[in-house]
Order: C-alpha cells, then structure tokens, then sequence
C-alpha cells in the first residue's frame, strides 16, 4: 500500500510538472516574412456570409503585429481579372505564380471551419472558428499554422429569471434575423487567431518595436 501510495505520488508531480510543448518557429524565424497576402477563406459553414466576413478583419491584427498587408480588395479584384472568384480556386494557385502576380514574402490561407448562430429555446449562441496557415511564397514552405474560436455566449449572463432569459433571447434571434451576428465574432476570433505576443500566435514583424524580440521566442 504504501509502495502504490509512493508510485501515485510520484506519478502525479511527474504530471503536474509538465509543461505544454513549445511552438517550433524554426521556419517562420528563418523566412521573417515582411509583406502578407491575405487569400479568401474558404467556407466550412452554411452561412454564405461567412467568407468576407472574416476577409474584412485580419488585416488589422496583422498589420499591429508588424507585417504589411496587401489590401485585401485589391487582391481580391486582381484575382476577379484572372477569372478567380472562388476561394477554393483561389487557394489552389501555386506559391510561386502568387509571388509573381503579388510580389508578397508569404500567403495566409484561412478556413472557416464554424460560422453562424444556434438557436434553442431560451438563447442564441454565435460562433466562430477558424484555422490558419502561413506559406513562404518563395519555397512553399509552411511558416506558421494556428486555430481560434469565439463565442457570443463568452459573455451571456443567465441571471434575471426565466422571464427575462426568455425576452432576452427573444431579442436576440429577432435582431440576429435582421444582421449578420457572426460580424463582430469574426473580428474577435480574428484577433485571438492572428495576433502577434500569443502563445503560439505569429511572431511579430518588421514594423512592430516587439520585432526580433518576441517574449515567445
């Protein structure tokens, strides 16, 4: 009993001294990409709103991270001129052509994985999810790849009764009816994923102060 007692406690300080596995920026620390180009996520969701939503928010985490960002319309036009309007099209352009037309350092491809509101009988929960991969147009190489999520109900408050709960959600499926609730999720699901400084998140670049001095490096 007390060898199995001994082997339980040794077990458990093994475990509670692990620490989580450190993101490798080998690639992304020897590529330092200056200038991004953003591609049009793809679209996992059936919310067809889905895809610009989430277009027309990542280049600000990513230019306060340091990065220049081309503009996304721009990009987006030049590849309607190139007979590309599909974001699954568009993600099957080889690297090498993308650093041709763009003259970008690196690629974002993004995919929306959820994107949409729930609706039950006393609420309505937004959520977003997405994915992320970084590309060295030069090589194809992946730089950096992340995962974020968001969630309308992170700041539900349940309290107020049942009747109030009831209103409220009441409130909310009629005003999620007439706008697209996904919007403002996006954007925070955007920032969690792309931000500069997270555990796990980009390094920052070239235009940031932080630049070459990552916490996380």
């Amino acid at each position: 009993m007390v060898k199995l007692a001994a082997c339980l406690s040794a077990l458990m300080l093994a475990t509670g001294c692990a620490t989580p596995k450190k993101y490798d920026y080998t690639a992304l620390k020897e590529s330092r990409p200056r200038s991004i180009l953003v591609l049009p996520p793809l679209n996992e969701s059936p919310d067809v709103n889905a895809t610009y939503s989430m277009l027309s928010q990542v280049s600000y985490p990513l230019a306060e991270a340091g990065y220049y960002v081309l503009p996304v319309t721009l990009a987006n036009e030049t590849f309607k001129q190139n007979g590309l309007s599909n974001a699954a099209e568009i993600h099957g352009v080889s690297a090498n052509k993308l650093k041709e037309i763009f003259g970008a350092d690196a690629a974002l491809y993004i995919t929306i994985n959820k994107y949409g509101t729930t609706y039950m009988i006393i609420d309505s929960v937004t959520e977003v999810t997405a994915n992320a991969k970084l590309v060295d147009l030069k090589t194809g190489k992946v730089l950096w790849t992340g995962l974020a999520s968001a969630s309308s109900s992170e700041s539900s408050n349940s309290g107020g009764g049942l009747i109030a709960v009831l209103v409220t959600a009441a409130i909310k499926q009629i005003a999620n009816s007439v706008m697209d609730a996904g919007y403002p999720i996006a954007g925070i699901a955007s920032n969690r994923l792309l931000s500069a400084g997270r555990p796990s998140g980009l390094l920052y670049g070239p235009r940031s102060a932080y630049y070459e001095k990552d916490a996380i490096n």
